[in-house]
């Protein structure tokens, strides 16, 4: 689909229209091929912190998007046929900003005009996310956690586009002007489009939510103590950026805001579309896990499981640490103790109620808590500890296993260059912090194994069945 663009240098014309306040900034074409950014037009600091206010009705929220339909014929019949999806905060905004794609490429024909239909325009025609890579670059991510995360999110999408289609091609203009073989434009490239739009500028912002904030999100990333400003809302519902304390800004200093310290490299090049050049680790990466075919608890257990089948790898110190509750479905089973019963509701409704040892579970913390106070504790953790290092040694194996093949990829002219960069740089950022989880599961291992609970579980186990190995 067709959208315009200007230029970012232009942006103070409908800053002034909008009333969005500027206090010693303004929007600019950054050097260095780095796109837009904001820039300080005089020296800041502390004693005046307020650079910039954005009023509350150009905040795109969920809330704001149903306003923006009440006058809006066009996004109304949209969010009412998409039903729940058009309820949460990223399915709005993302059928919101397909409308003023819509109205900018048919000149106005659909739906009302509004400051985002304008503000759209100085956004970037290409946003750099996985999303958009093509198979060979893509060939690069096998072996990293992002390899499964963007095959997911690309089946997610083509769902998502396919349901479109099955809910809105009833309404007549949607049919014309989106669905049909010789008028209709939309493509699966556009809804990729504005998913990456929402994903890498959407705020969480302080009493609204996942927003987005025109002005503010021209904002680039810096993290530790190189951010030199915060956003928040104010007593009144508008969005503000407010210089950081203890920061002080001469006159053409760029301003920064963090995308979040805390996540992994993985995370920022999926969402934003790069990695830090001085960043030293991966800090954290999810690895799927599944139930083995041959449990015969395995539908029940996946009935019952309440988070995403796998874990969380990160940095902790100078060591790693993890977080799963899914694990310990794999950890334990009937003989130990797990135990699930088909219960009938007052309502008539069957329920599938899980126990441990007589014990309800509510919910997987339920669980984690039981076992932690069971006198084979040890034991469960040792499986758990010896489950999750063989997961990493998995995904260990496939990143080397997948070295040759990358390695003749380097050399295809139909790879972009910043695109093997940077994911050449996740390949070893995580492989750096694999091996560190797979020494750090050893040691915990052998820890576990001078357990005397541990020590006569083996005993007994081994002489019941020899082919119980935790090695």
């Amino acid at each position: 689909m067709y959208r315009e663009t200007l230029p970012v240098d232009q942006l103070a014309a409908w800053i002034r229209l909008n009333n969005v306040e500027f206090k010693g900034v303004k929007t600019t074409t950054l050097q260095g091929n780095r796109g837009s950014g904001l820039v300080t037009t005089t020296e800041i600091s502390t004693d005046n912190p307020l650079l910039m206010t954005v009023p509350n009705e150009l905040v795109l929220s969920l809330e704001n998007v149903w306003i923006y339909a009440k006058s809006d014929k066009h996004l109304r019949q949209v969010l009412e046929a998409t039903g729940d999806y058009s309820r949460t905060a990223r399915g709005a905004i993302l059928i919101f900003l397909l409308l003023q794609m819509t109205n900018g490429a048919t000149g106005g024909s659909i739906g009302v005009s509004n400051p985002f239909s304008e503000y759209l325009k100085f956004l970037p025609l290409k946003v750099p996310l996985p999303t958009f890579w093509n198979e060979s670059e893509r060939i690069i991510l096998i072996g990293t956690s992002l390899e499964a995360a963007l095959n997911a999110k690309l089946d997610s999408l083509d769902r998502e586009f396919t349901r479109l289609k099955e809910k809105t091609s009833s309404i007549d203009w949607c049919q014309k002007w989106w669905w049909d073989a010789d008028s209709g434009t939309l493509t699966f490239h556009d809804w990729k489009t504005v998913d990456a739009i929402y994903r890498s500028r959407a705020l969480d912002l302080p009493d609204t939510g996942h927003a987005m904030v025109p002005c503010i999100d021209m904002a680039n990333h810096a993290s530790g103590n190189s951010t030199s400003a915060w956003y928040e809302t104010d007593r009144d519902g508008n969005a503000i950026l407010v210089l950081r304390e203890g920061k002080d800004l001469a006159s053409n200093d760029e301003i920064t805001i963090t995308y979040g310290d805390e996540k992994g490299a993985c995370e920022m090049l999926f969402s934003y579309g790069f990695i830090e050049a001085t960043v030293k680790s991966a800090q954290e990466l999810f690895l799927g896990l599944d139930i083995p075919d041959d449990d015969p608890l395995k539908l029940a257990k996946k009935a019952v499981a309440q988070s995403a089948p796998g874990f969380r790898l990160f940095l902790h110190g100078e060591s790693t640490d993890w977080e799963s509750s899914f694990i310990w479905l794999l950890c334990v089973n009937e003989e130990d103790g797990l135990d699930f019963k088909l219960l009938q509701n007052n309502d008539g409704e069957r329920e599938l109620q899980a126990s441990w040892k007589d014990e309800k579970i509510t919910d997987m913390s339920s669980l984690v808590a039981l076992l932690t106070l069971d006198p084979s504790w040890d034991v469960f953790e040792l499986r758990a500890i010896t489950t999750l290092q063989s997961r990493v040694e998995e995904q260990l194996l496939r990143l080397e296993g997948s070295k040759d093949s990358v390695d003749e990829l380097l050399i295809n002219p139909d790879i972009d260059n910043d695109i093997r960069k940077i994911a050449m740089q996740l390949r070893h950022l995580e492989e750096m912090l694999l091996l560190q989880a797979y020494a750090n599961f050893e040691t915990k291992k052998s820890q576990l194994f001078e357990s005397p609970v541990v020590q006569q579980y083996l005993g007994t186990s081994m002489a019941e069945d020899p082919e119980e190995d935790f090695s």
